[in-house]
C-alpha cells in the first residue's frame, strides 16, 4: 500500500510498481528480440562499423575535403586514392567518410526530435480525446496530406540549406506517423485501471501522460523511431540528389551519387558504386533493426 502525490493522502496501490515491471520487461522482450534475430545483429554491426568508419576513418585516413586539386581529377582507385578521386580531385574514400557523417547526423538527429515532438503531441491528442483530439489529428492529417518531397523542397527554396535547417525539415516529415502511434496508443492506455485510479485521487493530466501514457507506449515510440532514421537517410539523399544537400565543401551521399551520375558512361564506377551501396546497406540495417522491434512490440501485444 502507498499513497500518491496528491492533495489528500489515499491508501491505494502504486501504478507505477507494476509499471516499471511491465516495462523492463518490455525491454527485455526487445533486447531478446534483438539478440536472437540474425538480420537486426547484422544490422546491429553494419550501423557500428558505418558509425567507425565515418567518424573514426578521418583520423586515420586524412584526407583534404576543402581545396580542389585539378591535377587528380578523376583518377582511378591506387594505393594514393583507394577509391580513387572525383571530378574536383577529392579524394572519393575520404568524400564517403564525410558524406557518411551529415548522412548519420541528420538522420539520428531528426529520429530523435520526430519521436519527441511526435510522442507529446499523438499522447496529449489520445488522452484528452474530445475536440482537441479532433483539432490536433486534423492537422496531422493536413501535413500527411501534403508531399513531403514537395514541401520540403518548398522549404528549402527559402532557407539554405544546412545541416541544422535539414534536420529540421527532415524531423518534420517524420513526426506525423509517430504522432498517430503513440495516439492510438493513448486511446487504448487512457482506459486502464492504474490510470483510472490515478485519476481518481487526483493526479494531473500532465504526470499521468509522462508516468503511464509515454512509457508504456515505448515499444512503439522505439520501432517507430528506427524506421525514422532509415526515412530520414532516405529523403536527404533524395533532395541531396536534387541539388538541396548541405552546401560546399560538405558532402553527402545523395550528392556525390548525383554527381556520379553525370559520368554513368564514362567509366568512373568509384563515383557511383560506393556512395549508393552506403546508402542502401544503412537504410537496411536500421530496417533489420526496425523490422526486429516490431516483432517484440506484436508479442507484447498478444500477451496482454
Amino acid at each position: 500500500m502507498a499513497t500518491y502525490e496528491s492533495g489528500a493522502s489515499v491508501d491505494l496501490p502504486l501504478p507505477e510498481a507494476g509499471e516499471a515491471a511491465s516495462l523492463g520487461g518490455v525491454w527485455s522482450r526487445i533486447g531478446r528480440a534483438v539478440v536472437h534475430n540474425s538480420l537486426a545483429v547484422a544490422g546491429l554491426v553494419i550501423i557500428a562499423a558505418m558509425v567507425l568508419f565515418c567518424f573514426v576513418g578521418p583520423l586515420l585516413y586524412h584526407t583534404n575535403q576543402v581545396n580542389t586539386n585539378l591535377a587528380a581529377v578523376h583518377e582511378a582507385p591506387s594505393s594514393a586514392h583507394l577509391l580513387g578521386t572525383d571530378a574536383v580531385g577529392h579524394d572519393e574514400l575520404g568524400r564517403l567518410m564525410l558524406g557518411g557523417q551529415s548522412s548519420l547526423e541528420v538522420g539520428l538527429a531528426a529520429a530523435v526530435l520526430a519521436a519527441i515532438f511526435g510522442t507529446g503531441w499523438g499522447a496529449i491528442a489520445g488522452f484528452v480525446g474530445g475536440w482537441v483530439d479532433a483539432i490536433m489529428m486534423r492537422v496531422v492529417d493536413s501535413f500527411l496530406a501534403i508531399p513531403y518531397l514537395l514541401f520540403s523542397i518548398l522549404f528549402l527554396s527559402i532557407f539554405p540549406p544546412s545541416i541544422p535547417v535539414l534536420i529540421i525539415i527532415v524531423s518534420l516529415a517524420s513526426w506525423l506517423i509517430t504522432a498517430r502511434l503513440v495516439r492510438g496508443e493513448s486511446l487504448s492506455l487512457r482506459t486502464r485501471d492504474y490510470v483510472q485510479i490515478a485519476r481518481g485521487v487526483g493526479v494531473t493530466n500532465r504526470r499521468i501522460v509522462v508516468r503511464h501514457i509515454v512509457p508504456n507506449a515505448i515499444s512503439t515510440i522505439v520501432v517507430q523511431a528506427t524506421f525514422s532514421v532509415a526515412d530520414a537517410i532516405l529523403l536527404l539523399a533524395a533532395l541531396s540528389f536534387l541539388g538541396f544537400g548541405p552546401p560546399a565543401p560538405g558532402a553527402n551521399w545523395g550528392q556525390m551519387l548525383s554527381d556520379g551520375l553525370n559520368y554513368v558512361y564514362d567509366g568512373y564506377w568509384w563515383l557511383i558504386y560506393p556512395p549508393g551501396i552506403a546508402i542502401v546497406l544503412t537504410v537496411l540495417a536500421f530496417s533489420f533493426i526496425g523490422d526486429a522491434l516490431r516483432d517484440a512490440l506484436e508479442v507484447r501485444l498478444e500477451s496482454i
